[in-house]
């Protein structure tokens, strides 16, 4: 499988590569077949997180006495030095290994996030930059949903790579994002290929984004035939039919109108309701395990608040894309008490 250098990292990594939020929903053995199954491919990135619950562990288990073979990124939400040591000393015997290939902060969502960890006295990047030293990761990187904090992130030269949401519905990061990224050597690492599940059909979603030769992209896979598919995908013409073509914009004109690019545009909300997050809970039904959604103490939080909105209606004059918030957020509060109430 063709290879990409990941910016300034040097890492030679599959254009493919693998995500591993989904394989929290299968069994361990079902989980480790997956992964050996994208090795087997040729695959050779391998993205996951502290906070996805079984995720490093599976990986881990699967890449036992194959660790020279691949490139293992995964990722920190840690807000505190302490944590950081925490979360990457799991994380290291979670996977098996004694280093880690591209550590990440995750989701840096807002400035105040950002200065946090480049804040020049005490900034969390000092915890990552000693861990490097010591022989623990080998490259950083962060993570990031919101485009403007992106655009900062690549333009301050402290990380080697960017993660962010890239498809045919969110397509914005082709206007500036991906030359911005090239011009200062950031390795780009596309995640939600599939728009984080609400796309269906991989060919359309694969094909358009195989125009774009610097990247990786990192889908979630959960079962071994959804990898084969997108392997065959890879390796067959890239150019789409007319009838893809016309599919695509079908998509485009229907998701377009009601699929969240988290830019948070919307808020203040009055209510305090995390309208984005609440929005984007049908793509967490879709790609995680039932215990991460209702046992995690968060969602039912965030749903309470979203019972109490008062459909004020500032938060769609606010939304760049015209979304209707308010019915959407009505729209995930049922999802939640349906999937509560079959699980229960």
């Amino acid at each position: 499988m063709e290879k990409i250098r990941l910016g300034r990292t040097g890492m030679m990594v599959t254009r493919l590569g693998f995500g591993g939020i989904p394989i929290q929903r299968c069994t361990e053995a079902e989980a480790v077949k997956v992964v050996e199954k994208c090795l087997e491919l040729g695959i050779n990135f391998l993205d996951t997180a502290n906070g996805y619950s079984t995720s490093e562990e599976r990986i881990g288990k699967a890449v036992k006495g194959r660790r020279k073979d691949v490139f293992i990124a995964t990722k920190s939400f840690a807000h505190s030095h302490e944590e950081i040591k925490e979360h990457l000393d799991l994380s290291l015997k979670r996977l098996g290994t004694d280093y880690i290939d591209l550590y990440q902060f995750h989701q840096v969502g807002d400035p105040a996030a950002m200065e946090r960890i480049l804040d020049p006295e005490n900034g969390l990047m000092q915890s990552f930059e000693d861990a490097k030293k010591a022989g623990k990761i080998l490259h950083i990187g962060a993570t990031s949903h919101k485009l403007d904090v992106a655009k900062e992130l690549v333009k301050s030269e402290r990380f080697e790579t960017l993660m962010f949401p890239f498809n045919f519905i969110t397509s914005e990061p082709a206007d500036e994002l991906l030359p911005l990224c090239k011009k200062h050597d950031v390795g780009f690492i596309d995640m939600k290929p599939m728009a984080g599940g609400m796309l269906e059909d991989p060919a359309v979603a694969f094909k358009y984004l195989f125009r774009f030769p610097d990247m990786v992209i990192i889908p979630g896979i959960e079962k071994p035939h959804e990898i084969e598919e997108i392997v065959r995908i890879y390796e067959g013409p890239h150019e789409m039919t007319a009838a893809e073509k016309k599919k695509m914009q079908q998509l485009i004109d229907e998701l377009g109108t009601r699929f969240c690019r988290r830019c948070d545009y919307c808020q203040p909300c009055e209510q305090e309701i995390p309208i984005s997050m609440l929005m984007t809970f049908p793509s967490f039904v879709k790609r995680l395990p039932p215990d991460w959604y209702l046992k995690n103490p968060f969602i039912p939080s965030m749903m309470e608040k979203a019972s109490q909105c008062t459909q004020c209606g500032e938060c769609e004059a606010r939304c760049p894309y015209h979304l209707p918030i308010r019915e959407m957020i009505q729209e995930s509060y049922k999802l939640f008490e349906e999937v509560k109430a079959k699980y229960r």
